[in-house]
This record gives structure tokens, C-alpha cells and sequence, in this order.
């Protein structure tokens, strides 16, 4: 196995081990809320606005790029912060477990929470707010930037990582003028099919071993077009906490379509050295030349008694099909349980949303609200829910209906922010030399839309 790609598979050996959370932690009281209110839907007021119809074109080499810019309103998913990618998103999930739910006078408030849950700031020595490039002239060591990543903050772009690899290679050690020691190497591995790996490593201890940070940056390529450009992270400091983080970018050529594709991926994860606290983060997106896209997260966070969960996933076919779907839910070592789903799909104008809330008392009592509603694309909506306190409404009405027909961020947008990947010189190829291409069995759509039913069963 090639040393690069051992690098890589390094930390999947740490377990669940690293990755920042803001250390000082303050524990906040999780209580939550299935709030029936005069919107029996629970939808409330929400400002939607539609795809624009005007979409630019953008010529890419032999590809003709469709950009469209949205910046329409995610049905549904509730935040007090901006949603997407990046956005600090704060759903707080609140439950009172002293008020018994009725029918009448049932105020269960949900504030839905994983992000809200968890630490205060990390030490003054962990922060620093300028860029310092990590590969500094010969016979200078690399500056520190061992900062624990941060949560909800989505798929960095390339630019973010400042990835500078050396075309040399070298084997350095140092020590700096506090007493702390460093380390970065750079090598370049090669293999069949015009396989290559240029690589840097880098890394440094605090005087008395207390603290430790590692970085590995990579780009890798071969004949067949394929191009890969990442990033690995860890570190610890001196009261235990631990953190990691790994992004990648990659462009390969579908070799039964033809189609061009880019995907881009981040994992991170943190773990406290004094509290039972810790969280991980998994975000993909995928785009395509023809404006198929996929994008999705998996989250879970702990905090002393209290743990959560969420998973969300969005697809755009290109052609106009909608599909989006969330799945929230907490639970408390006491036995209280609570939760939020719904999810979303429209084609032309045509579709359906519905969704379930839900909280279990520590006794085993159970109370829930379901809710859907059926858009035919007339201005008509059949609007139908019931719950388990007796609730129920079936009604249609006139109404427009709101959905994210193109995603806001898509294939021509990841090609403008992807320039050091798509920059990436593959070896030369010898004359009469060609790439062995695997076509193995063609994918499934099916196979590659995460959904719902791929989650376990929510309580």
C-alpha cells in the first residue's frame, strides 16, 4: 500500500477521538417543543422566493454550463441562522418535561439543537484569525495553524486550506525558540496507469508534549483524467482535547456517460479531555455537467446527559425533480426522547410535502403530529395532519406553491471555486499508451440518492 494512502487512512484508526468543538463548555439545558399553534402545519410565516428563470450560460471546454442564482428559501428546515453550506445554523430544540401535552392547552415548545448545544470558545493559544502559509522558505519551519475546526461551517473551499506543495523532496526537523519542535516532509509516489501522489507533511509538539498538531495535504492524478486535491488535520492541547478534520475535492469523468463530475466531501469530529462531550460531521457534494447534483449531512454531538442527532439530504436531477428530506432527534439519559422530520418532492410545479414531530416522555408516553400536504400545480393544496391528542384537519386550499427547482450553489459555481484542482498536471503519457479504464457495472440513480429510508427509524 503506497505510504500517501496510509497517511490518509491514519485517523480512521483514531476513532472517535478528535475534531474542535469550543472547549470551555457550557451546558445548556435541552428542553423541547412540539409547539401546535394556530398554523396547525406548523409551517408558520416563511418568505419563499423562485428560482430565477434567466439563467446565464457558461462555456467550459466542450461543456456548455447552465448557472442559475438562487437564493429561494429551503421549505421547511427552520434555523435562526442561514442554511446551506457555511451558515452557522442554530435549531434549538427545547423541551419542558413538567407540562403534560392535551389537546387545548398543549405548548410543547421545540427549539430544535444540536448546533446551540456546545462549547464556549477554544484557549487564546488555539486562535488565530490571520492566514499563515504552512510552508515557509527552506530551513524555517512550519507555522502552527492547530486551530480545532468548527461546527456547522459545511465544505471549505479549496482557497480556505491554502494547500502549497513543495516540488521537492524533503525531510526537516526544528526547534523553535519557545522549545517546541517541528516536522514537514514532501514526497511524490507513482504507479500504474499514470497513477501520482505529491504529498506534504507537517507537524509540531509543545516543549513538554503536552500539545501536538498534524496536517497532510495531497494532490493526486492519473491517465484516465481523474484529480484529487486534500487535506488531513489532528491535534490535541494540554487539558485533552482532541480534534480532526479531513476535505477532499475530486474530478473524474463518468466512463459511461462521459459526463464530468465533481465531488467534494469533509469529515471533522472533536472530543473533550475533561467533559463527556464530543461531536462529528460528515458533508458530501456531488455535481455533474448537466446540473445532476446531490448534497447531504450526517451529525451527532454529545453533551454530558444529553445527545443528538441529524441527518439531511438534498437532489436535483437536472431535469426539474426535487427531492429534500431532514431527520432530527435528542434524547436525554433520563429517557426523554423528541424529534422533527419531514420531507419534500416536487416535479413542475407538481408534488408533496409531509412530515412528523414527535416527544416521549421518560414514562413511555408517546405524543406526535403528522402533517402532509399535495400540491397539484393548479393553485390548489390539499392540506391534511392529525395527532395523537386529537387533532385533525383535512382542507384544501388556494395556494402558490414555493420550492428550489436548481440548487443556489451548482456545477458552474464548484468549477469557479475548484481552480487548483482543475489546475492539477497529470504525468505525461507516453505515445501509443492509453488509460485502462473500469466500467465495472453502471450506477444505479437509485443507489446514489441518500433519503429517508436509508436512516434507522426515528423513535
Amino acid at each position: 500500500m503506497r505510504q500517501c494512502d496510509l497517511a490518509l487512512m491514519a485517523a480512521s484508526s483514531r476513532g472517535f477521538s478528535t475534531t474542535h468543538f469550543d472547549f470551555k463548555l457550557r451546558v445548556r439545558r435541552l428542553s423541547v417543543a412540539l409547539q401546535p399553534n394556530t398554523n396547525v402545519l406548523g409551517f408558520g410565516s416563511r418568505k419563499r422566493r423562485k428560482v430565477c428563470s434567466g439563467a446565464d450560460r457558461v462555456r467550459l471546454g466542450s461543456f456548455q454550463l447552465r448557472c442559475c442564482c438562487s437564493d429561494s428559501v429551503t421549505p421547511i428546515r427552520r434555523t435562526s441562522g442561514p442554511g446551506g453550506n457555511g451558515g452557522d445554523k442554530n435549531d434549538e430544540w427545547r423541551f419542558d418535561a413538567k407540562k403534560k401535552p392535551h389537546s387545548h392547552t398543549l405548548r410543547v415548545r421545540i427549539q430544535a439543537s444540536p448546533a446551540a448545544m456546545p462549547f464556549a470558545s477554544p484557549p487564546s493559544f488555539l486562535k488565530q484569525e490571520k492566514f499563515f502559509p504552512r510552508c515557509t522558505p527552506r530551513n524555517s519551519g512550519p507555522q502552527s495553524r492547530d486551530t480545532p475546526p468548527k461546527r456547522d461551517t459545511g465544505i471549505a473551499n479549496e482557497k480556505d486550506w491554502g494547500i502549497s506543495l513543495l516540488n521537492e523532496n524533503i525531510n526537516e526537523t526544528g526547534t523553535n525558540e519557545d522549545g517546541s519542535t517541528w516536522y514537514r516532509e514532501s514526497g511524490e509516489e507513482l504507479g500504474e496507469n499514470g497513477y501520482r501522489c505529491r504529498w506534504t507533511k507537517m507537524g509540531g509538539q509543545s516543549h513538554d508534549t503536552s500539545s501536538e498538531w498534524k496536517e497532510t495535504w495531497w494532490e493526486k492524478s492519473d491517465w484516465t483524467g481523474y484529480k484529487e486535491l486534500g487535506v488531513e488535520k489532528s491535534g490535541r492541547n494540554s487539558e485533552g482535547d482532541s480534534w480532526w478534520e479531513t476535505w477532499q475535492e475530486n474530478l473524474q469523468q463518468d466512463e459511461w456517460s462521459n459526463i464530468a463530475r465533481i465531488e467534494r466531501s469533509a469529515q471533522k469530529q472533536a472530543k473533550s479531555g475533561t467533559e463527556n462531550a464530543g461531536w462529528y460531521e460528515k458533508w458530501w457534494e456531488k455535481y455533474d455537467a448537466k446540473g445532476w447534483t446531490e448534497k447531504g449531512a450526517h451529525k451527532y454531538g454529545r453533551l454530558n446527559e444529553q445527545s443528538w442527532w441529524e441527518k439531511w439530504g438534498e437532489h436535483y436531477d437536472g431535469r426539474g425533480s426535487v427531492l429534500k428530506w431532514t431527520d432530527k432527534w435528542a434524547e436525554t439519559e433520563l429517557g426523554t426522547k423528541w424529534g422533527d422530520k419531514w420531507e419534500e418532492r416536487f416535479f413542475k410545479g407538481i408534488g408533496s410535502r409531509h412530515g412528523e414531530t414527535w416527544h416521549v416522555s421518560p414514562s413511555g408516553e408517546r405524543w406526535s403530529r403528522t402533517w402532509g400536504e399535495e400540491h397539484f400545480g393548479n393553485g390548489k393544496v390539499h392540506k391534511y395532519g392529525n395527532s395523537t391528542t386529537g387533532e385533525s384537519w383535512d382542507i384544501v386550499v388556494d395556494e402558490e406553491t414555493y420550492y428550489e427547482a436548481e440548487p443556489h450553489y451548482g456545477w458552474a459555481d464548484v468549477v469557479g471555486d475548484s481552480s487548483q484542482l482543475l489546475s492539477i498536471e497529470p504525468r505525461a503519457r507516453p505515445p501509443g499508451v492509453f488509460p485502462s479504464l473500469d466500467f465495472g457495472t453502471p450506477p444505479s440513480p437509485e443507489a446514489e440518492q441518500d433519503s429517508p429510508d436509508d436512516l434507522p427509524p426515528s423513535q
